[in-house]
């Protein structure tokens, strides 16, 4: 405590906080400016129906390019490149896809390789949110070739891309933060999602899961209406029928169901790991060849080829095996197919660096997966009540929240593209299962590993800033030090030097106990110390404070932005009731993040005269006699 201490001139030099006033404390300012917010959500809306339209173009694109590579026609109407009469001539196509990709690539740019997620959360973790305008057009485009000549992806991953590119070009063309433009690219790469699936809840928990790395106000409230404007698109655009429709309705699972689903769940968790390791195997293969990685996409295109030509179900985005494999009539040796072959296709393709996403294939391989596991366990146990449609539909789900980690968006995405709500439990089991098996296998997911390998560290939890659950009131006393603006600067020059205190920054007040200004130590000691000079006529930093029910949170801010130690804390009528440092914020700080670290029981079963013995099944408690 630094007791009150004056001079002949009668003004105090200093002054104990304990000798302020108490008054009202200052209401805490609103992180989130909803002006802002507007803003940013209508701007979120419109890049989502512009996204919509260019969802239907990259869809008939495919269509388009699919029809004049296996069929030799120009017409922009769905057809299946495994319905296609060339012969073993296949195989010459997916290498010709290949070829343009690796050209656009490499005098376009390079980041419309991959399957896109990766990328944006590339650019969203380094470098501001900031994607190159060209992949606006170069990735649908691309996308669209490799995809329309065999290539076995999905729509999905480039849409994503092309959506958060174009939300990503929008934010560099307006005068707006870095975190807004990472809403705007999440917002454009969700509502992509929901365009192409029409599945508008599932594609906000890809943007929490993957993209946005938060959930707040801020940044749900303009993606969660870019995804309902993207459903909206997916509804007038390609209908209303879910994507991967059933036929009927699935009953609820019994017990013995439900522990067979989890059962899966864990086996398709362990697939998915090693689907993830396999992949990015086969992409060093690639990385160590010694041809420029113009040609990989072409070399990769062999192999989609070459097994095309003997499954030519592998070929092209295939989102209608998934229905097929969901209907549960498929033979067993196409089942076999396309859970293998796509497999080795997809992630040839994949590791050679060409255009496409992954959702697709994952589903395919992991409905495929979990429909054969589904006749293994009806074969040793025929009267469990598992269903062939329910263990495809947990199998897709499970394989790509073992694969991507994105466990809500698992589950949601395979509930909207059925409409099959009694499939929650058992999807809700076997992803779960199939994520605490890729938690534990796998320190990087199938979206993270890439950028993983470059030094970048992708969160992977979301808890609560414990700053923010603090407020100032909790952490300052009433002890520091204040200095008088009418002192002159040689009167606290000595004073402060025969006190041996040493501070960064002061806090000046008036006669009144009100706030004036803080003044830096550097200010005070290299001011020119003339007669008549006061503390208050070189105070340069003015209305910098904070309140008593603001969080450490906005008070760190305040200290970051104004790159200062200390804050004074004021009342409603401007007087000094605390001041806060850094410090106090560390030590705060340091308290809370014990709650994570210590272990103990709260609730001990020890008493004195109490013993608790087990003897089989049951407790038996004894009183100790004192007098034995």
């Amino acid at each position: 405590m630094i007791k009150k201490n004056t001079f002949k001139t009668g003004i105090p030099i200093s002054v104990s906080l304990e000798q302020t006033l108490e008054a009202e404390y200052i209401e805490p300012q609103s992180v989130n400016n909803k002006k802002r917010l507007l803003t940013i959500s209508a701007l979120a809306v419109i890049i989502a129906i512009c996204i919509s339209f260019v969802a239907r173009l990259l869809v008939s694109l495919i269509d388009l390019f699919t029809n004049i590579s296996f069929h030799g026609i120009f017409s922009f109407e769905h057809s299946s490149p495994a319905t296609n009469t060339l012969g073993i001539y296949v195989i010459i196509i997916p290498v010709i896809g290949g070829i343009i990709v690796g050209l656009m690539a490499l005098y376009g740019s390079k980041a419309i390789r991959g399957h896109g997620i990766p990328e944006a959360m590339e650019q969203i973790l380094t470098n501001q949110s900031k994607i190159k305008p060209a992949i606006t057009y170069l990735k649908p485009l691309s996308s669209a070739i490799a995809i329309g000549t065999g290539g076995p992806f999905g729509a999905e991953g480039p849409i994503i891309a092309t959506g958060g590119a174009l939300g990503s070009t929008i934010g560099q063309l307006l005068q707006i933060s870095p975190t807004e433009r990472k809403i705007l690219l999440a917002a454009g790469a969700t509502a992509g999602m929901s365009a192409i699936f029409g599945s508008p809840v599932a594609a906000i928990f890809l943007a929490i899961e993957l993209l946005l790395f938060e959930f707040s106000p801020r940044s749900i409230i303009p993606v969660a209406l870019a995804c309902i404007t993207g459903a909206a698109g997916h509804h007038y655009l390609f209908g209303t029928t879910p994507v991967f429709a059933i036929n009927k309705i699935l009953e609820t699972p019994s017990n013995e169901a439900l522990a067979a689903y989890s059962i899966i769940g864990i086996v398709i968790g362990v697939l998915s790991v090693a689907i993830t390791k396999i992949v990015y195997f086969l992409e060093d293969l690639f990385e160590k060849l010694p041809v420029h990685w113009m040609w990989w996409p072409a070399m990769g295109g062999i192999a989609v080829g070459v097994i095309g030509f003997f499954g030519p179900r592998t070929l092209g985005v295939g989102y209608e095996n998934i229905t097929a494999i969901l209907s549960g009539t498929l033979p067993i040796k196409i089942i076999l197919s396309l859970c293998f072959l796509k497999f080795v296709s997809w992630a040839i393709a994949l590791g050679s660096g060409t255009s496409g996403g992954t959702l697709a294939p994952l589903l395919t391989i992991g409905g495929a997966t979990g429909a054969l596991l589904s006749y293994t366990v009806l074969y040793f146990f025929p009267h469990c009540g598992v269903t062939i449609t329910l263990g495809a539909l947990i199998g897709m789900s499970a394989m790509f929240a073992g694969a991507s980690r994105a466990l809500l968006t698992s589950i949601i995405f395979a509930i909207e593209t059925t409409s099959q709500s009694n499939a929650l439990l058992p999807l809700l089991a076997s992803c779960t299962a199939s994520y605490f098996i890729s938690f534990a296998l796998m320190e990087n997911t199938i979206m993270t590993e890439k950028i993983a390998r470059r030094g970048i560290k992708t969160p992977h939890s979301f808890e609560p800033d414990i700053l923010e659950k603090i407020n100032v009131e909790q952490v300052i006393s009433d002890s520091g030090l204040l200095l008088n603006e009418n002192n002159s600067i040689a009167e606290i020059r000595t004073w402060l030097h025969k006190q041996h205190h040493n501070s960064n920054y002061y806090i000046v007040i008036t006669d009144n106990n009100e706030f004036k200004g803080i003044l830096s130590s550097s200010n005070l000691f290299n001011a020119r110390n003339e007669p008549g000079h006061t503390v208050g006529s070189i105070i340069r930093q003015k209305n910098i404070s904070i309140g008593m029910n603001d969080s450490l949170r906005s008070a760190v801010q305040i200290m970051a932005i104004e790159n200062i130690d200390v804050l004074p804390v004021l009342s409603s009528e401007n007087n000094i009731v605390g001041v806060l440092s850094y410090k106090d914020v560390l030590r705060a700080y340091k308290h809370n993040l014990s709650d994570h670290k210590k272990s103990g029981a709260s609730i001990s079963l020890k008493r004195r005269g109490l013993k608790v013995l087990v003897q089989g099944k049951r407790l038996v408690n004894l009183i100790r006699n004192e007098e034995k």
